[in-house]
């Protein structure tokens, strides 16, 4: 179980950063779409709340790769 744990460990530090790229990708495609000021904040705060939890999914799986999660029987 604790191999599992760091193999998904792998799998969340290489989520991180894909989920990031998509999200900005996405978001500059739709306010090029519509350069409206609403479309704008929309985004904004798409970016802001979701870029921390793209950052702790890199974080949650340092920790599992380090195996901080591992059972401690």
């Amino acid at each position: 179980m604790n191999s599992i744990k760091r193999i998904a460990g792998i799998l969340w530090i290489l989520m991180g950063p894909v989920a990031i790229y998509y999200l900005l990708q996405t978001a500059i495609a739709e306010i090029a779409k519509k350069p409206s000021i609403e479309t704008k904040v929309q985004w904004a705060v798409f970016v802001i709340i979701f870029l921390p939890i793209a950052i702790g999914l890199v974080i949650f799986g340092y920790y599992a790769m380090k195996g901080e999660y591992d059972e401690q029987i």
